[in-house]
């Protein structure tokens, strides 16, 4: 059994290994988990956060994107409560 909200903090990344690491943490997820917080913060992660919103929106597992409790913060949205 897996965690409800799995963390995953992206600082410090290029967009392609975040890329692998949510796609890992995805793969993971088991139904269970109904989040994945991506923590890729804000003054230099905006790139991450742009591609985090382009590239996951429409995956088969995320339901929605939404924004964390924090501008550096970006939550997938796995199944709804």
């Amino acid at each position: 059994m897996g965690a409800p909200i799995v963390t995953l903090d992206l600082h410090g990344m290029f967009q392609d290994e975040a890329v692998k690491a949510i796609d890992r943490a995805l793969k993971a997820a088991d139904d269970s988990t109904y989040q994945i917080k991506l923590i890729h913060g804000y003054n230099r992660g905006t790139s991450l956060k742009d591609m985090i919103m382009d590239e996951y929106r429409h995956h088969p597992k995320v339901v929605r994107v939404k924004p964390g409790d924090n501008l550096g913060v970006t939550v997938l949205v796995l199944r709804e409560l």
